[in-house]
């Protein structure tokens, strides 16, 4: 016996990853109803093998569905979620709207699985930021083992954090260099991301840190430690996807590079490639279409007694949304609803 699923914002980059990535590890799917807005209705998205049409989020009946996956942006979910939720159908949301709220888990399974038992709450599981995701699949396992005091986290995000607007806007001017006759309006970016990158994701806030910056302060104490104390800098970079960090974490106790790269070969979603030579690391292009989280240049900080610097890599539109949604539905399933 299996589920009974909802995926709303199926035609978006998100959404149809999640149909990908449900389909690829086997979800045990009974029904699936794939929704998105009216001007999108009829569109017709892959699931596995079939071909869905898409129907109209407004007027959708959720009860008797078990799980929805959301990808569709703060203020529809603030419309829908409530809704869906109370029709007994449990929503897991990918956008930031139920993140901080105390009474909503915001879930990464490989970190902080036994949170989901939060859910009944609201019937509303939060899923995190894309950059905090993966980042704070590295950090939890050497937080175990030393306790992270502060972490430094520098980030180069992907255009398709932006959506697919994003994507086309670096395509169109990364043409627009080459051709200058093509023409392009900007409408994504404050500045040219072609060729270029732009240290500002989303609004700027009273200190002068952005809400992407903020996300990942936030995020990471509530998912992981409140007492570790973060600092960010979040960049915009010309790569279609795949979100890379350069990490500076300090521990309380001091934690070997070989221990630590020992320790993240085992930790569950990392895959550890880090070879002293020439390419012996991981980029963005060699991380699309992974599930895992790639952790490279581990070594030790001597400017500070018990330091590490790190390389963190992973596919933004899978672990960073789309399957850390369907690994929070997995982990309900196993844990909760207890159907497949």
């Amino acid at each position: 016996m299996g589920y009974r699923i909802v995926v709303a914002g199926a035609t978006g980059n998100v959404g149809r990853e999640m149909l990908n990535i449900l389909a690829e590890r086997g979800f045990p799917v009974d029904e699936i109803a794939v929704l998105a807005s009216r001007r999108s209705l009829g569109t017709e998205v892959s699931f596995g093998d079939k071909t869905l049409k898409t129907k109209d989020i407004e007027g959708f009946d959720f009860a008797g569905w078990d799980m929805a996956l959301f990808a569709i942006g703060s203020d529809a979910t603030k419309k829908y979620a409530p809704i869906a939720a109370a029709a007994g159908c449990v929503v897991i949301d990918n956008s930031s709207l139920y993140r901080y709220d105390p009474d909503v888990p915001l879930i990464v399974p490989e970190v902080n699985a036994d949170a989901i038992e939060g859910y009944a709450k609201k019937n509303i599981i939060a899923n995190p930021n894309c950059s905090t995701a993966q980042m704070v699949v590295a950090l939890k396992p050497l937080h175990d083992r030393a306790r992270i005091k502060r972490v430094v986290v520098s980030t180069y995000q992907s255009v398709s954090g932006s959506g697919k607007d994003g994507i086309d806007e670096l395509w169109d001017q990364t043409k627009a260099v080459y051709n200058p006759t093509d023409e392009y309006e900007r409408k994504v970016y404050p500045k040219q991301i072609a060729f270029n990158v732009i240290p500002h994701i989303d609004v700027f806030l009273e200190d002068g840190s952005t809400k992407e910056e903020w996300k990942m302060v936030a995020e990471t104490k509530k998912i992981v430690d409140p007492s570790i104390k973060v600092t960010a800098t979040c960049v915009r970079v010309p790569v279609f996807v795949g979100h890379s960090e350069a990490l500076n974490v300090e521990f309380e106790d001091f934690l070997d590079e070989d221990e630590a790269r020992d320790i993240l070969r085992e930790a569950p979603g990392v895959m550890v490639i880090d070879k002293r030579e020439d390419g012996g690391y991981v980029t963005p292009v060699e991380c699309v279409g992974d599930f895992a989280t790639f952790i490279s240049r581990i070594r030790q900080d001597s400017t500070i007694e018990n330091g590490l610097n790190l390389w963190c890599v992973s596919d933004n539109l899978r672990k960073g949304a789309a399957l850390n949604a369907v690994q929070i539905a997995e982990t309900l399933g196993n844990r909760v609803l207890k159907k497949g």
